[in-house]
């Protein structure tokens, strides 16, 4: 079974639970674990946000589906045991020299059009070094940018119009989003995006898009039918509990 076996197996019931419990602490606080994700944004010359954020999706995904990750590779128990939990994700800025440090520490680093993204190996909030814990979290956004129309052949994250996040939070979620669209597919579709480097689409959707394309309460039907799945947030931050901030397509 792939690591994010347990990801696909609770993903319906995720999406069926009251708002209010996908807030409910999944562990002690102690024990909360989360995936580090670094974003460059240099003062000089930041980066589209756009690209920015197809780089997140792929390299959260990218730590994964590494082979380290896989059974008795030296990733494998850190990141079954967060994909075994929330799968939460903590985005953090970094510039000069302190993107230059994050290369240090296990990880997969994806460029995408000059924006760059390193999302580290998961683990214990409390264990993060002290060299990734001081890069900060607030004031990670960019304006909004114009990328045109998605390619028709990659997998595309449709970002929910109707609620605003900051780039930090919409990397986490994108994030999220590839996670659960590479556990709910087959080793050959898989094997296929491998190729491609796990390369990915992020746009924002369309009200009328977002309203076709949703779920609503059949989860496997959305799946089998539109080849569509939902991401739901937690609600620790930004949004409301049970807030759907993402639709993956898979194409």
């Amino acid at each position: 079974m792939s690591v994010l076996g347990p990801l696909a197996a609770r993903y319906a019931t995720w999406l069926g639970l009251p708002a209010e419990e996908t807030a409910l602490p999944e562990a002690s606080p102690d024990q909360v674990r989360a995936m580090p994700v670094i974003l460059r944004l240099e003062k000089a010359e930041p980066p589209s946000r756009t690209p920015l954020l197809e780089a997140a999706a792929t390299a959260a995904l990218a730590v994964c589906l590494d082979e380290r990750a896989q059974p008795g590779g030296e990733w494998h128990e850190l990141v079954h045991d967060w994909v075994a939990g929330h799968i939460r994700k903590v985005a953090r800025r970094a510039r000069g020299a302190h993107w230059v440090a994050a290369q240090d520490f296990p990880g997969v680093t994806v460029s995408v059009e000059g924006a760059e993204v390193r999302a580290l190996v998961p683990g214990r909030v409390v264990d993060v070094p002290k060299e990734i814990s001081r890069l900060q979290i607030s004031g990670s956004d960019l304006p909004p940018d114009e990328p045109g129309p998605a390619p028709d052949d990659l997998p595309l994250l449709l970002l929910n119009p109707e609620v605003a996040m900051t780039v930090g939070k919409a990397a986490a979620q994108v994030g999220h989003g590839t996670m659960i669209l590479a556990s709910l597919l087959g080793d050959d579709e898989l094997a296929a995006w491998a190729e491609r480097g796990y390369a990915c689409a992020v746009r924002t959707a369309t009200v009328d898009q977002w309203k076709q394309l949703h779920p609503g309460d059949d989860p496997a039907a959305a799946w089998r039918e539109r080849r569509v799945v939902a991401v739901r947030d937690a609600g620790f931050t930004e949004v409301d509990p049970g807030t759907v901030t993402v639709l993956a397509q898979w194409r």
